[in-house]
């Protein structure tokens, strides 16, 4: 391993750990260039890593999905993700975690070559990110507000979005339009039938009359945190539906939470300007599956970002 200040945090690159300032990514390199890339990224519960071997088998699904090979085995890229996590433990205090990600490009393109010519295989990284647990703390006492901006998700008959890929522009702009309505407003997109999809790492959640509806799987990325709370739903006796949404389902229900890697799951206050069932966040039901939330991984991550509050 390559020589490391005592304060900088090291990642995985090409088969080695270096520190994170060494590892540089060409300009040429296809991930940057065209978004030639996936990605997957999991986080960490009092420093524990939550459910990597999930993570990872949808990262190599994506990657299949793209036609990359990763030239590494998803066990040797399992040992490497424990190996970089454990080396940065020792950077981060007893009350922050990490958000824990593994990259892979289709390489460099090769200099004078066609399309599709890379030089030297496909680019790999694992890294490590503090959770932005001060930022979204208000979130768990305020609740998100979510807007749905004109830009419609991405068709998956064009582009998967099963695939987690580098490829985010279609959420950026829409999340860019939503914060020029509220600048702390969280996107949800429609697609182009009106029906309701994701936003940037985050799924959604309707409550009605007791039952959890949530959009079908063809038209958003497989959460882990959202087929996590659909795995506690049956632990609380909840029906969950997964079934078309519209605007009139979001405006008129009695709770909405969204799920994400690094929220877990976090009420929602208003859809569109309009206040959520009574206003009070979180309904009983988000309630009840944070609660089963925080039992199924034995640490308290809603007081994890509560207590940012007080600091």
């Amino acid at each position: 391993m390559s020589s490391t200040r005592q304060n900088e945090r090291v990642a995985y690159f090409n088969g080695e750990i270096v520190p994170e300032s060494q590892a540089v990514v060409p300009f040429r390199d296809r991930g940057f260039k065209y978004g030639d890339a996936v990605f997957d990224m999991t986080r960490t519960f009092g420093h524990r890593i939550f459910k990597l071997d999930e993570h990872l088998e949808r990262f190599y699904n994506s990657l299949d999905y793209v036609r990359i090979d990763p030239g590494i085995t998803k066990d040797e890229m399992r040992d490497a993700t424990i190996q970089v996590v454990e080396q940065n433990l020792k950077l981060l205090s007893d009350d922050d975690d990490y958000w824990v990600g593994q990259r892979v490009s289709r390489g460099v393109d090769l200099v004078g070559g066609d399309m599709w010519s890379t030089d030297g295989g496909p680019t790999v990284i694992i890294e490590c990110t503090p959770l932005p647990l001060g930022p979204r703390a208000r979130l768990y006492r305020d609740g998100i507000d979510v807007w749905v901006p004109a830009t419609r998700r991405v068709s998956p008959e064009a582009l998967s979005p099963r695939a987690k890929s580098h490829n985010y522009l279609n959420l950026i702009m829409a999340d860019m339009e939503a914060k020029e309505y509220d600048p702390e407003a969280w996107a949800i997109l429609l697609d182009n039938r009106g029906f309701l999809t994701e936003g940037i790492g985050s799924n959604v959640f309707v409550v009605k009359d007791g039952v959890a509806y949530t959009p079908k799987a063809q038209f958003v990325l497989g959460g882990i945190s959202r087929e996590t709370a659909i795995e506690l739903a049956d632990v609380i006796d909840l029906e969950v539906v997964e079934t078309d949404l519209d605007m009139f389902d979001a405006t008129t229900s009695d709770e909405v939470f969204l799920t994400s890697t690094s929220l877990c799951i976090c009420p929602v206050r208003k859809v569109q300007g309009s206040t959520v069932g009574d206003g009070n966040v979180p309904g009983p039901v988000t309630k009840a599956l944070m609660d089963a939330y925080v039992d199924l991984v034995d640490f308290d991550w809603v007081g994890q970002y509560l207590k940012r509050l007080e600091d």
